[in-house]
């Protein structure tokens, strides 16, 4: 186990600002006042914030310390799947923290705000090429609101055709938050079940499609990673009944230059940005996820509009038939700044992007076959998708396999998804690993493997080398500390 990172090293222990307050401490020095001191009358005032008394020393060191308990992608390898935590390169972070960006305020005028509606265009512009679909908007800001955008438009389409319909065709494999967005709109989730082959079927889509169908939510490839080769089959029934089809772009990363999203019949589309074009995202945002769509759903996009007239750039919200306003300003404007960064350093290669990313998962997985257990062995895309069966014959489960991970400093996958495989390990590797840092983990998934022969207690009992051994995960779902108490 010497080889592997592991756990090791000076971890502190940090309480609550509240147990380092001390009555009387301050962080801050201000001047004396050079004005007289005014009065507020006590109901303006209220009862003073109970607020802790700290000094600089005590803030720094508290979240400096915190700070040391994180994980992300600057650390180490983050092989979360169906999620693409990605390496984010720091010139993004650079140039979206230009004082012209950074500082402009959501209500500056047009006219002040030129840069900033070009830099929103051209990202708009790059999206389209990258997807070959018509017309995009960037408002949405995250993907699953990517999500209720595009099957708001599919309503409002629908709608705008004067009949209305009530069920949308779910596979088994699309993104677990889909049924959710299509129950916002009204729609009835109809399930569709996958082939032993980890696809979905002409003939199942056949089966349950119909003129009350809206259409299908779609994620390819899915949440095997595998790509649904039947897809422009499956698109032509849809469309022949009148429906229309939403596809999940959230695993883009290895569809890139590659892909002609509007020759598989796909109608509207929602990017993760904050994943595929490598923007920070995880810990509740900031996100994007912009939507591109084929020509039928142009008028139905989001207002404002992002237009050129000569060299000027303006918000247009004439669009009748436009579902209307996501939230109150454009977007998650730094996340978009990000994106564009990363889609002009790397131009046409951005296809290298996609090719890296598919041959890192089909080398991880090429390596941990028969390692682990591989219930769909088709050629994978982006990630793939082991479980614990030969594990479980043992008692070692998922669940201890993740934990013995971190003992041996490589965070977890994903675990327990896509539902359709029992004790999944679901492993996105993405095109930021080297064969060195992807052959390290590997190698401490071998080792757990054979520990789970030789010595199953060590698997069952980590992880033993963290600030916080392992915690009774029921109940810490069941008995939820929101907050600490105030001392006194």
């Amino acid at each position: 186990m010497a080889g592997h990172p592991g756990v090791r090293g000076l971890v502190i222990k940090e309480g609550l600002l509240w147990e380092r307050s001390r009555k009387g401490r301050i962080g801050v020095s201000l001047p004396e006042q050079d004005v007289p001191r005014a009065e507020l009358a006590d109901e303006l005032v209220g009862e003073k914030p109970a607020l802790p008394e700290l000094s600089e020393v005590d803030v720094i060191r508290h979240y400096t310390r915190l700070s040391t308990w994180n994980f992300g992608v600057d650390t180490g390898t983050y092989p979360l799947g169906s999620c693409t935590m990605k390496y984010n390169p720091k010139i993004n972070e650079h140039l979206a923290g230009l004082p012209g960006f950074a500082n402009l305020h959501p209500m500056t005028p047009e006219s002040h705000a030129q840069g900033a509606l070009k830099l929103m265009y051209e990202l708009e512009r790059d999206l389209l090429e990258i997807t070959k679909l018509h017309a995009v908007s960037l408002q949405p800001a995250a993907g699953a609101q990517g999500e209720l955008t595009g099957m708001l438009m599919i309503h409002a389409y629908h709608a705008h055709k004067g009949r209305q319909r009530g069920k949308v065709i779910m596979p088994s494999t699309a993104h677990g938050t889909n049924p959710a967005s299509a129950a916002l709109c009204g729609y009835a989730p109809v399930p569709v079940r996958i082939s032993p082959d980890g696809i979905i079927t002409p003939e199942a889509i056949r089966e349950v499609m119909d003129e009350d169908t809206a259409g299908i939510m779609i994620t390819n490839p899915n949440t095997l990673g595998i790509f649904e080769s039947n897809i422009a089959e499956i698109t032509k029934i849809i469309h022949e009944k009148g429906g229309l089809v939403y596809g999940d772009g959230a695993n883009l990363n290895a569809l890139m230059g590659y892909a002609d999203i509007e020759k598989m019949g796909i109608d509207v589309l929602h990017v993760n940005v904050h994943k595929t074009l490598s923007t920070p995202h995880g810990g509740g945002g900031p996100g994007a996820g912009p939507v591109v769509v084929r020509d039928i759903l142009e008028p139905f996009l989001p207002i404002p509009r992002i237009v050129k007239e000569g060299d000027r750039y303006k918000l247009v919200s004439d669009a009748p038939l436009s579902i209307g306003r996501l939230h109150s300003f454009y977007g998650n404007f730094a996340t978009l700044a990000r994106a564009l960064a990363y889609t002009r350093t790397l131009g046409k290669r951005l296809k290298d992007v996609t090719e890296l990313a598919v041959l890192n998962a089909n080398y991880v997985k090429a390596r941990l076959k028969g390692v682990y257990n591989l219930p769909f062995p088709q050629p994978s895309m982006h990630e793939c998708v082991f479980n614990d069966a030969i594990q479980h014959k043992g008692g070692v489960t998922t669940l201890d396999i993740a934990k013995r991970l971190i003992d041996l400093g490589y965070h977890p996958p994903t675990v327990y998804f896509p539902l359709v495989v029992d004790g999944a390990l679901m492993i996105e590797p993405t095109e930021s690993e080297s064969k060195a840092d992807l052959d390290g983990f590997v190698e401490a998934m071998i080792a757990i493997a054979e520990e789970a022969v030789t010595d199953p207690g060590a698997v069952k009992d980590a992880p033993r080398n963290t600030r916080v051994s392992r915690p009774d995960e029921v109940r810490a779902a069941r008995h939820l500390i929101l907050r600490g108490e105030i001392p006194g």
